[in-house]
């Protein structure tokens, strides 16, 4: 599997634009600046940071390179006061040696204090005015509160007191002798003092803000807000990755009113170069599924290296020349042509088009590698459980889930309970035509983008119809949301399962009755569906409403007891089942059968 985080590793031929970031920031001409990398979740802003750091770590100017995370302060700590403070720090330790700077920048740190103290007495203003806020004042709301309602009693005044008594101290903590300043004043010495240091250490200095578009939109204004203080200040840069739509809604949200201009505006104003991430098409796709297909093959890193600059050339000259081949890549790796990493490239070859054309994953590298992460698992336990599962097959139905959604899903998995394994429509799908059957489900019809994805789906190798799908879609089951398959239930079914959920004793004639009547495809989405109710018990000594259904159902469906069975299995009772579960258990044939 592939850890889900930023890669180190330039796989998507991110290595031109951040080049183009380093170019600007090396340019002597162009500093201070501000530089926005533009992206949506998942596209690879993380990344692409990660390789201008290291392209800045080799520049003969000996950068001070800072990174801050802004969601990692959020309900901490002042979004302000913490970049302030975080830039301070690291000037203090670029400044370790020389007693005299040090004294200079230490002196820059405590005056974060007074920026800190200063959000904290505009936090108490702006709660007296109305305005909601996230401090310490606003954690004692309900006290303040009490003070503009009238103090009801005793107990209430000694907290109104005791509120006002931690603020004071907190404010007469920070607010030492010399920090006693407007902002304005404190404004102004904070910029001179950082000039002077940054002047006086001879490098420049670089902050790289990250994660900023998931922050709460306060947390992500102060943070722009603070970046305001350094621009236009020498030898300066900043790099925000964030995605702009994302900044657009916090701009709106926290300046009530704003039209959209306006929010176009406040971001530009901030950011003078916007780098977009470029998306990721189908060469792009296809040369990063080699890469994760290789990384996990376990080739050694002299091969890998290899593989990643001959691919990246050949996107490199795309404009021109055709995609390397799969044989040649596979060729620069040593393997056989009909080894594992031989059929993953095949696989890539073929689900390329899919992951990068698809408007549900657009060719997004998060999304393509967790997809792939689901894959490996269900791969995973196939083995361990023998089951004669491809991985291809596995894939093709990954992508089906990912791309159509729960209901489409459920309703496709029914098909498959209902007809044994092998539905008709997948013959008809997959034929030449490639059109969906009028008789589809309604859900692959109703919404034009999703009936073309199935079309496009269905010819994907491999082809499904006349594969017996009950073992793929049972580890499906396994590890997607069980809410998932409930979803799809038809009327009747939901009412078999309203009714054992509420079933509290074996012997029920009104579940027994339902029962008989619960079609042999919904069976397995109403255990499901009970399993799902069971998961939310947290106290097992006493029998919980719905158990006693479950154990109807199993005795009506073998498949529905082999999802009971593994439930129990895995159900967490301290080493040992309460005495009425053992009990009950032991009256149960499919339970002795398991």
């Amino acid at each position: 599997m592939w850890s889900d985080t930023e890669s180190e590793k330039d796989y998507l031929n991110f290595g031109e634009v951040s080049q183009l970031a380093v170019d600007i920031l090396t340019s002597d001409s162009m500093l201070p600046v501000s530089i926005g990398v533009f992206g949506n979740w998942g596209a690879g802003k993380s990344s692409l940071l990660k390789l201008i750091e290291q392209n800045l770590d080799a520049d003969k100017k000996d950068w001070i390179v800072i990174k801050f995370d802004a969601w990692l302060y959020q309900g901490y700590d002042d979004a302000r006061a913490a970049l302030l403070e975080v830039i301070a720090t690291e000037l203090t330790k670029a400044a370790d040696g020389n007693e005299c700077l040090a004294k200079k920048t230490k002196k820059l740190v405590a005056r974060v204090d007074g920026v800190r103290a200063l959000g904290l007495l505009a936090e108490g203003a702006a709660l007296f005015a109305g305005i909601p806020t996230g401090g310490l004042l606003a954690r004692s709301i309900g006290t303040l509160g009490d003070a503009t309602d009238g103090i009801q009693d005793q107990e209430e005044y000694e907290k109104l007191g005791k509120t006002a008594k931690e603020a004071k101290e907190r404010v007469g903590g920070l607010l030492k002798p010399e920090t006693k300043k407007s902002p304005p004043q404190q404004i102004d010495a904070f910029r001179k003092e950082y000039s002077e240091i940054l002047e006086e250490l001879g490098k420049p200095l670089v902050v790289v803000i990250d994660n900023l578009d998931r922050c709460l939109p306060t947390n992500a204004i102060h943070t722009l807000e603070a970046i305001r203080l350094f621009l236009f200040l020498t030898n300066t840069a900043f790099i925000i990755a964030a995605d702009e739509e994302m900044i657009r809604f916090s701009v709106a949200d926290y300046f009530k009113g704003a039209s959209d201009r306006h929010q176009i505006d406040y971001l530009d104003k901030l950011i003078q170069i916007p780098i977009r991430v470029p998306k990721a098409g189908v060469r792009e796709v296809r040369s990063y599924l080699f890469m994760l297909y290789a990384v996990d093959h376990g080739l050694p890193k002299e091969k890998l290296d290899v593989l990643r600059d001959e691919l990246e050339k050949a996107l490199q000259q795309s404009w021109k020349d055709d995609p390397i081949s799969r044989q040649d890549a596979l060729a620069l790796t040593g393997e056989p042509e009909d080894g594992a990493l031989a059929r993953a490239f095949a696989r890539a070859d073929r689900i390329a088009p899919v992951l990068a054309n698809s408007p549900i994953i657009h060719g997004n590298p998060r999304i393509v590698k967790r997809l792939l992460n689901v894959v490996k698992m269900r791969s995973q336990i196939a083995r361990r459980r023998s089951m004669p599962l491809d991985e291809a097959v596995i894939t093709k139905l990954v992508i089906f889930e990912r791309c159509v959604g729960v209901k489409a899903t459920a309703d496709f998995y029914r098909l498959v309970d209902a007809e044994k394994g092998a539905p008709a429509l997948l013959k008809q799908l997959e034929g030449e035509s490639g059109e969906v059957p009028e008789n589809a489900p309604k859900t692959w019809m109703d919404n034009p983008t999703t009936k073309s994805f199935i079309r496009e789906w269905a010819q994907l190798e491999p082809k499904l119809s006349g594969i017996d799908l009950r073992a793929a879609i049972y580890l499906s089951r396994e590890t997607m949301p069980i809410g998932a398959y409930v979803v799809g239930l038809s009327p009747s079914g939901r009412e078999v399962l309203d009714v054992l959920v509420d079933t509290k004793n074996i012997s029920s004639p009104t579940a027994e009755k339902l029962l008989n009547t619960l079609p042999l495809e919904e069976q397995i989405p109403v255990m499901e569906g009970i399993i799902s109710h069971l998961r939310q018990m947290s106290d097992w000594s006493r029998k919980p409403k719905g158990f006693a259904g479950a154990c109807l159902l199993a005795r009506h469906s073998a498949d529905a007891a082999k999802i009971l069975t593994r439930y129990l299995q895995e159900l967490e009772l301290g080493g040992k089942p309460p005495a009425w579960m053992t009990t009950q258990l032991k009256q149960e044939q499919w339970h002795r059968d398991a």
